[in-house]
């Protein structure tokens, strides 16, 4: 039972005793008619509640689970462990709480000389985030250089540790901000980046926000590169919808046709508090038709 549904059933108990069976027959009527979809599977990155984690991880995922998220994308993990536990007993917490982890953000800046450095951090990493229930793991940014073959090294590197995440059932993949759209001897690096790397060992979670911070547009990427993209990160200034410089449906609608599975609220700036934030977020893409 998710959180509308528990109030809805304690005002629909309350109320029968005082206005009778009949007025509440209608009054459920009415409100089923225009709940919006309530299997929506709505994910959060716990980067937007960095600050509160910090201080009290149950307690936040309790509050974030209230909200009504189901799904998690982590953003802590260090020498095999995340938020400070063990991969198993932070997955049972979750899980015990209605959620799941689904996605985790984790990276290695790779050095050319030091690659073995790098696939050794990896092969822990890459079990911590097997064994917490990851579907994907995600490296967050990249040292951007100024030479293509600086590019190239990330893309050969990329495709090396998304072989190892195969062998473990999970898909590797990379996150923009908006120093990938600089050019370098006229590529964009993004493209370039996309354009030399495997589908069958990197995918691409497209930040939404960043991608028009880099002077792009979300809906022409999504069709240029279909496929690429099962995971976004749904961001705005602070609040979701609340910018106005996105259009959140088309970016939608251009999604799911092109194959996304997941997609993840990230709020960075904070126009109220963190948990008002990310749950004013929530609840415009709850109630907003588009989202499936």
């Amino acid at each position: 039972m998710d959180r509308r549904d528990f109030l809805k059933k304690s005002v629909m108990a309350t109320a029968k005793v005082a206005i009778g069976a009949s007025v509440i027959s209608k009054f459920l009527e009415d409100d089923l008619s225009a709940a919006p979809n309530s299997v929506k599977k709505i994910g959060l990155q716990l980067y937007s509640v960095r600050g509160m984690m910090d201080k009290d991880v149950p307690d936040t995922l309790k509050q974030v689970a209230a909200i009504g998220y189901k799904e998690l994308e982590t953003a802590s993990y260090n020498n095999g462990k995340i938020y400070g536990m063990s991969p198993q007993d932070f997955r049972r917490l979750v899980e015990d709480i209605g959620m799941k982890v689904s996605s985790s953000h984790l990276g290695w800046n790779i050095q050319k000389g030091k690659e073995q450095e790098a696939y050794d951090w990896w092969d822990k990493a890459l079990d911590a985030q097997a064994e917490v229930g990851c579907r994907y793991a995600i490296q967050p940014s990249m040292h951007i250089g100024d030479k293509i073959e600086d590019i190239q090294l990330y893309c050969d590197y990329f495709n090396k540790v998304g072989e190892m995440a195969k062998t473990r059932g999970l898909k590797f993949g990379f996150h923009n901000h908006s120093g990938e759209f600089k050019v370098i001897d006229g590529n964009i690096v993004f493209d370039y980046m996309i354009k030399n790397t495997s589908p069958e060992n990197v995918v691409y979670e497209m930040d939404v926000y960043w991608l028009e911070k880099g002077g792009q547009d979300p809906v022409d990427y999504l069709k240029k590169y279909a496929g690429r993209f099962p995971l976004l990160h749904i961001k705005d200034e602070d609040i979701i919808g609340a910018g106005g410089e996105l259009d959140f449906k088309a970016i939608f609608e251009a999604a799911y046709a092109q194959g996304m599975k997941d997609y993840y609220v990230e709020v960075e700036k904070y126009q109220i508090s963190p948990i008002k934030d990310v749950e004013k977020s929530y609840d415009y893409l709850y109630h907003s038709s588009f989202v499936k």
